[in-house]
């Protein structure tokens, strides 16, 4: 491949450009082939990676974050107008991004993604399977439909995105499934279907990542955040936050940055003999 020129970011949000030569993904059932620098393995030039939910909160960090590692981003969510102008933010920032509407619930809108994925760049090297919704109902007057439209994007949207990707991707490839404490340990609300879809995700991440691993060559692994500060913290009551903060070891909530840097890692070589584990970003939080 020809030299690009990838962006990356000094921390101040400006944009700096350095000439990187792509390579394809390393193939985890060999390892690395040829000395490549530390840092160089966290790079994602020439790689197109797909993220879900990528309208909003912590989807749209991450794409930010991975465009700026020189990724090319297929932005991916219902919200197709949200999708665009985050789009437009990267461009305008020298990265290459495309949207797509995407209903993850919807199996057929899966493979609706993907091939517009395959359609405008070829290739899909990573999935970021972030799409979820959450809802905090005492479980005793949680309805029937509540409960499955949990089930229906938390755990099944992601099994489709996860199928569908991986009948594409190539050896190296990465999927990383954005999963939660809540998976692990009790919370703060009640969220019975939250907690168990997202202590599934933990567990199909394990089956993909032994069924795929030595046949394609593709690595599964999830991230489990706590507690970040995004949109939807900014509704918790105050002194339920009071609580959050204080499970933390470090009495605080999470900032996009932090959990930006663990999902570059699971997506990139950095990680490629690393699959079926569950990466915990919490603060410690899971100490208790």
């Amino acid at each position: 491949m020809a030299d690009i020129t990838s962006a990356t970011t000094d921390g101040g949000g400006s944009d700096l450009r350095e000439p990187v030569t792509p390579r394809e993904p390393v193939d985890p059932r060999t390892g690395p082939q040829t000395a490549v620098p530390v840092l160089e393995r966290f790079r994602m030039d020439g790689r197109v990676v797909v993220i879900t939910g990528a309208s909003s909160g912590l989807g749209a960090g991450f794409a930010r974050a991975l465009s700026s590692a020189g990724a090319t981003v297929v932005l991916a969510a219902r919200r197709k107008e949200r999708l665009e102008a985050l789009a437009e933010e990267l461009r305008s920032r020298g990265g290459t991004a495309s949207t797509v509407a995407c209903d993850v619930a919807d199996p057929e809108s899966c493979a609706a993604m993907v091939r517009a994925a395959m359609e405008e760049h070829g290739r899909v090297d990573v999935l970021v399977n972030n799409a979820g919704l959450g809802t905090a109902v005492p479980a005793l007057k949680e309805s029937p439909e509540q409960f499955r439209s949990v089930v229906d994007v938390n755990l099944n949207g992601a099994f489709w995105a996860a199928k569908e990707c991986a009948a594409v991707m190539g050896p190296g490839s990465s999927i990383v499934n954005v999963a939660s404490v809540l998976g692990l340990t009790a919370g703060f609300a009640p969220q019975a279907a939250y907690s168990a879809t997202k202590a599934a995700v933990m567990g199909l991440t394990r089956d993909l990542a032994s069924q795929w691993g030595s046949r394609r060559g593709i690595r599964v692994n999830s991230l489990a955040p706590g507690y970040f500060a995004s949109e939807m913290t900014d509704e918790i009551p105050e002194q339920m936050l009071a609580d959050i903060t204080g499970s933390t070891i470090f009495g605080r909530l999470g900032v996009q940055a932090e959990l930006d840097a663990a999902l570059l890692f699971l997506a990139s070589d950095a990680a490629s003999f690393v699959t079926g584990t569950t990466l915990v970003v919490d603060g410690g939080m899971t100490l208790h």
